[in-house]
């Protein structure tokens, strides 16, 4: 049976598949950036807001989704989400607490993976710096909780704001060393004080 909530979480889960947000997933449809935010799947009255026929359409057409796809993601609404962020807004202040895990509210979200823990979240990569292994739109699952370990992808954020994608190569209580994905950008030793918080990417969506 068709429902709000389930007709709004495949189209989330259709993003997903994609490596899109659900904003990402309006604009490449050729739709108003905001056309599926959370905020307007509700009226102002607090009524349920349902998608238009030929925003649904549109998606379909953008991805190459069939009818039967998105049906099929409609009946498959029971998987769990985590938040997802773009690398810009991880590095800004109020969105993870200092532990690493996501503290803020408001954001997209994504269907969470198999693997992935609780307090798990997704991050959308921006740029080159990560090629060849992550290209500029894949989308990455973090786990603060998961155990960190010598040759792991992991994700850190400096004291300077600055949050970057690297391999673990050595980490001790007083340094800590990354080792970089793009052979283009340096590897990089961190002073263990000036890392606020490192977590292993488990998932992405290549």
């Amino acid at each position: 049976m068709l429902s709000h909530e389930k007709v709004w979480a495949a189209i989330d889960a259709l993003a997903a598949r994609n490596a899109l947000s659900a904003s990402g997933l309006a604009k490449r449809a050729g739709l108003d950036s905001t056309a599926f935010n959370k905020s307007k799947r509700q009226s102002a009255d607090g009524r349920p807001r349902w998608p238009s026929t030929e925003s649904i359409a549109k998606i379909m057409d953008a991805t190459g989704a069939s009818l039967d796809d998105f049906f099929d993601l409609v009946k498959r609404r029971d998987t769990a989400t985590v938040p997802l962020l773009g690398f810009a807004q991880a590095g800004a202040g109020g969105y993870f607490d200092d532990a690493g895990f996501p503290a803020g509210h408001g954001w997209d979200e994504v269907p969470l993976p198999a693997g992935a823990g609780e307090g798990a979240y997704a991050l959308q990569v921006q740029g080159d710096s990560m090629l060849p292994l992550y290209r500029d739109g894949d989308v990455v699952i973090v786990d603060p909780a998961a155990q960190l370990r010598k040759g792991d992808r992991v994700v850190a954020k400096t004291t300077t704001g600055e949050v970057t994608a690297k391999i673990l190569a050595r980490k001790t209580s007083k340094v800590v060393e990354l080792q970089s994905l793009n052979p283009d950008h340096p590897d990089r030793t961190v002073p263990a004080d000036d890392i606020v918080w490192i977590a292993r990417i488990v998932w992405a969506s290549q």
